[in-house]
């Protein structure tokens, strides 16, 4: 957190941001408390900005949740919020918080071997297989090789090793959707079954795993997703109730689950971390994954931007549902702290306008079409731009300066990597949008 923003989370104190006793819709009805967004410690000024952001990049729904109360909730288009839409990859957060109560079951145990559960030869990886564990499952971290056009595959052949279990890190949907057939093995129960048994019946929350080719993505409407965010937030428990049964696997599920990418959990990405790394990279990018987001931001992320944020100390769980935004990548997540930044101006003591940032870099404007400048506190010696799959496209001129431009034209449209190095040996990423 920047000095500018901690100032400003110490001026809300005491506030209603601050989190109070949630309160839980009913289970089996679409009742569901409001409150104004004064009432949750807001202000109206920058609301239809935020709406208009959200219109402009393809959402379908938002949500955004006080203490359990919905403040803001708004709909697009033909979407109602009897509509369903895909979770994507939000669905993985789903799904580890659904082996978790199979955990606190006794009927899944994390550090097994998977082919205790899918049988011997469930990978085309003899030398290592036997050492693969649900925890690798839970945290990206199997070893089998996500150097491959066919990520989303599930057959053995698909599933070939490349590093010791453990020791890389990298996001990889064909061992993860996997994981659907490792609870069903422990619980002995269809998958949608078990959810509908263990969560559905105690908090509401409708929708179902459905097979798109080999993934497993779950559907539901954005009400079930910010359900899904309220239980979370209340760390597993609903109204009182214990969701899931194991305190030590929840804790282990929303903090960094290894250091290869401090910035992921079982299934969860985490902000406010030192440094995280993003799908297809093996690149460690410094900072949190996202600088306008609360540090304490527990984020499910799917492609195309479907979104569950949870901030626990403020009561907050901010939920959207759409199509492709600006930011095309499979997890999102400069389309995700966007979203913050207009979140941010509703607060009543700042704006967008006044915030001041103390970071050494700043690349404008993002989005970006054909240019962008870049603004350091310190002399840079040398500048690049990688596409998301870290291919160097362009090298930049910028020796020397603390000021300069750099084309983009030429280049593709979608998430962009600026690399600046500065003249004393540091360097910093910083992602760019190319429209």
């Amino acid at each position: 957190m920047t000095k500018a923003k901690y100032l400003f989370a110490l001026m809300l104190l005491p506030c209603a941001l601050c989190a109070q006793a949630s309160y839980f819709p009913p289970t089996n009805s679409f009742n569901w408390d409001t409150i104004s967004l004064e009432e949750a410690g807001f202000c109206a000024d920058n609301e239809q900005a935020l709406y208009d952001y959200l219109e402009e990049t393809n959402t379908d729904a938002f949500l955004l949740l006080k203490d359990g109360k919905i403040v803001m909730e708004q709909y697009f288009g033909n979407f109602t919020r009897f509509s369903s839409h895909l979770w994507n990859s939000a669905g993985k957060s789903l799904m580890a918080f659904t082996a978790g109560i199979a955990v606190g079951l006794d009927s899944l145990n994390v550090e097994d071997p998977v082919a205790d559960y899918l049988g011997t030869g469930w990978t085309n990886c003899p030398e290592t297989e036997a050492a693969i564990r649900v925890i690798h499952q839970l945290t990206m971290t199997s070893g089998l090789s996500d150097q491959t056009i066919e990520l989303f595959c599930t057959d053995p052949e698909c599933l070939v090793c490349l590093a010791t279990p453990g020791e890389r890190w990298a996001y990889h949907n064909g061992p993860y959707t996997l994981l659907g057939e490792v609870i069903e093995s422990a619980v002995e129960q269809d998958l949608n079954d078990f959810i509908d048994d263990r969560i559905q019946a105690l908090t509401g929350i409708t929708g179902s795993f459905s097979y798109l080719g080999d993934n497993r993505i779950y559907l539901s409407n954005a009400r079930a997703m910010a359900r899904f965010g309220l239980l979370v937030a209340n760390e597993g428990t609903w109204d009182g109730t214990p969701v899931i049964n194991d305190p030590e696997y929840f804790r282990a599920m929303i903090n960094s689950s290894q250091d290869i990418n401090p910035s992921y959990g079982y299934l969860w990405w985490l902000n406010g971390k030192d440094n995280y790394r993003l799908p297809s990279l093996q690149t460690d990018f410094p900072g949190p994954i996202m600088t306008e987001a609360p540090a304490e931001t527990i984020a499910a992320i799917g492609k195309n931007g479907q979104i569950i944020n949870v901030v626990p100390s403020q009561g907050l769980v901010m939920v959207r549902m759409g199509g492709s935004p600006s930011d095309d990548s499979l997890v999102p997540t400069f389309y995700n702290d966007s979203i913050w930044s207009r979140i941010n101006a509703l607060s009543c003591t700042t704006t967008i306008e006044n915030r001041v940032d103390v970071s050494t870099l700043r690349v404008f404007p993002n989005p970006a079409a054909e240019e962008i400048r870049v603004s350091a506190t310190k002399a840079m010696l040398r500048g690049a731009i990688y596409n998301y799959a870290g291919d160097l496209l362009r090298e930049a001129p910028v020796t020397g300066a603390t000021d300069a431009s750099i084309s983009l034209a030429g280049l593709p449209a979608g998430l962009l990597l600026v690399r600046i190095g500065f003249a004393d040996g540091s360097y910093r990423w910083e992602r760019v949008v190319r429209q």
